[in-house]
């Protein structure tokens, strides 16, 4: 199976740099937390497209967004976006609209802590983002906390910090 991974930043890749104690977007991590399964059968091609905060993506940012979305579906079997939790639905929502009947299954997936912090839930859910590739229909969908909602309809719950169905 061929999986795209598109990293975005977000809290997943947030790091943290010791000199002056602040948590920053620097460098993805996602390579890292892939390195670390047993995937004998997954060929990943990364593309990293954004190292930022999604509370400060602009309009741009989803484009680019969904432009390199567009471009891994002409190869892949799957596509995985580490994107930041703020702003993910939004995203979610914006593909649901601007790709008619993909045909594949499009992921996105982040944490709520760094991956770099010891409780973590940075590679729970990448782990669950790269099993939804294999089981999940095509379309667009959030994979977090052992849970796969389809867009559109998403809304991140801030008292439960997780993902849930709107409405």
């Amino acid at each position: 199976m061929n999986v795209t991974i598109i990293t975005t930043g977000g809290t997943i890749a947030k790091t943290f740099n010791e000199a002056d104690g602040v948590l920053r977007n620097d460098r993805p991590v996602i390579e890292s937390i892939v390195g670390r399964m047993r995937l004998p059968d997954l060929e990943v091609t990364y593309r990293h497209i954004l190292s930022k905060d999604s509370l400060d993506f602009v309009e741009a940012d989803h484009r680019l967004i969904l432009r390199a979305v567009r471009e891994a579906l002409a190869t892949a079997d799957a596509v995985v976006i580490a994107h930041g939790t703020d702003r993910l639905a939004a995203t979610g929502e914006m593909l649901h609209c601007e790709i008619e009947d993909p045909k594949v299954p499009v992921i996105l997936t982040g944490a709520m802590r760094p991956y770099e912090f010891r409780d973590s839930d940075a590679s729970q859910n990448v782990t669950e983002a790269l099993l939804a590739c294999r089981l999940a229909d095509p379309g667009i969908y959030v994979a977090m906390h052992n849970r796969l909602l389809r867009f559109p309809g998403v809304m991140k719950d801030r008292e439960a910090l997780s993902f849930v169905r709107s409405g």
